[in-house]
C-alpha cells in the first residue's frame, strides 16, 4: 500500500480508474457466459449502481465539498450549490447533443444529434456517458485527498474507486449481453462493452489535474461531480431499473438501489 501513496495523486486517479475500466470489462466478459440477461436480474443491478452512485454523491463528494468550502473561507451554499446544478446542466447538454441510445429502445428513439450510426455504437455511447462523472468522481477524490484537507482523505478517495468499480460491473454486463442478443459475436459484444469505459481513466486524471492545479475549485469541482452523477441516476439509471418485470421488477431494482447505497456507504464511512 506504501507504493501507492507514495505516487502523484494524479497518478493514483490514473491507476484507480484503470481499475474501475477494467471491472467494466470484467462485467462485459459476461457475455461469452450469456446471451441474454433475466429482466429482473438487470433491474436488481441497475437498482444497485444507482445506490451505489447515489450514496458516493454524497458521502464522497457533497459533504467533503461543503466541509471544504469552510476552511477555504467560501460561502457553502453558494460554491457548493452552483457546482451541484453547473454538474447537472452539463449532463444534460451532453444528453442533448451526444447520439446515444437506452437499452429497450428503437433505433428510431435514439436521443441527442441524429446519426446514421449503427444501433451497437448509440448503446455504448449511453453508457459513456455515464461514466463520464464517474471517472471525474474518482479522479477530483484523489486530486481533493492530496492537498491533506482533513475531509478529504485517500482512503475516502479508494473507498470511492472500489464503490464505482463495484456499480461498473452490472454496466458492462448491461451493454453486452444486450449487444450479444441482437446477433452480435460474443467478441464484438465484449469489445464494445468494455469500450464504453474507457472514457473513465481520461476523466479521472482530468479532475485530479484540475483539483491540483487549481486547489480554490475543489469544493465547487467536488458537487460539479456530484451534481452529473445524481443527473445519471435519476434521467437513466432509475428510470430503465423500472422499465419492465412488472412491479415485482420495480421491487427488485428498489431493493438493488438500498443494497447498493449501504454497501458504498459502509465503504465509505468504513474507510474513509
Amino acid at each position: 500500500m506504501e507504493w501507492f501513496i507514495s505516487l502523484s495523486p494524479v497518478v493514483q486517479a490514473l491507476l484507480a480508474t484503470l481499475f474501475t475500466w477494467a471491472v467494466t470489462a470484467l462485467g462485459s466478459a459476461t457475455v461469452f457466459f450469456f446471451k441474454t440477461i433475466n429482466k429482473k436480474v438487470l433491474n436488481l443491478m441497475l437498482g444497485f449502481a444507482s445506490g451505489v452512485m447515489i450514496a458516493a454523491s454524497f458521502w464522497s463528494l457533497l459533504a467533503p465539498a461543503i466541509e471544504m468550502t469552510e476552511n477555504l473561507n467560501q460561502n457553502p451554499l453558494v460554491v457548493v450549490t452552483l457546482g451541484f446544478l453547473s454538474g447537472g446542466a452539463f449532463l444534460y447538454l451532453a444528453d442533448k447533443v451526444l447520439p446515444h441510445l437506452h437499452l429497450g429502445l428503437k433505433t428510431s428513439q435514439a436521443e441527442g444529434i441524429k446519426t446514421g450510426w449503427q444501433r451497437s455504437v448509440l448503446l455504448v455511447l449511453a453508457i459513456t456517458l455515464h461514466n463520464i462523472p464517474e471517472g471525474l468522481a474518482v479522479g477530483v477524490a484523489f486530486g481533493a485527498a492530496a492537498l491533506g484537507l482533513p475531509s478529504a482523505t485517500l482512503a475516502g478517495a479508494i473507498a470511492l474507486g472500489i464503490g464505482i468499480g463495484l456499480q461498473n460491473f452490472p454496466e458492462g454486463a448491461a451493454v453486452s449481453i444486450p449487444l450479444r442478443r441482437e446477433g452480435m459475436s460474443r467478441r464484438k459484444a465484449f469489445l464494445y462493452g468494455q469500450a464504453s469505459g474507457i472514457v473513465e481513466p481520461f476523466a479521472g486524471v482530468l479532475g485530479a489535474l484540475a483539483v491540483v492545479r487549481m486547489q480554490t475549485i475543489l469544493p465547487f469541482a467536488l458537487a460539479f461531480a456530484a451534481g452529473a452523477m445524481i443527473f445519471v441516476v435519476v434521467e437513466e439509471l432509475i428510470p430503465e431499473a423500472h422499465a419492465g418485470g412488472g412491479s415485482s421488477g420495480t421491487d427488485i431494482a428498489t431493493v438493488g438501489c438500498l443494497i447498493g447505497f449501504a454497501i458504498m456507504m459502509l465503504l465509505d464511512v468504513g474507510l474513509g
